[in-house]
């Protein structure tokens, strides 16, 4: 069974093929693209993603263990 599209993709689909054959190429590849990409973010990402949500835990302890201080835009 084929996911179900939503309104707004439904829209936009449809104003795409309203355009000309190679504008229609053109945006098509650049969605490819894009979710290509999206993809490889992910997967860069995922064997981290552990990692990343320890260090985010510890970052978020510091405040309430009293070791941040503000910072000061004129001292960088």
């Amino acid at each position: 069974m084929l996911p179900i599209m939503t309104s707004t993709l439904d829209t936009a689909i449809a104003k795409l093929a309203a355009l000309p054959p190679q504008e229609q190429d053109r945006v098509g590849k650049w969605i490819l693209e894009e979710l290509r990409d999206e993809g490889t973010w992910a997967e860069q990402f995922n064997p981290s993603h552990d990692a990343l949500g320890q260090l985010a835990a510890e970052a978020r302890a510091e405040g309430p263990a009293g070791r941040v201080s503000d910072l000061d835009p004129d001292t960088l």
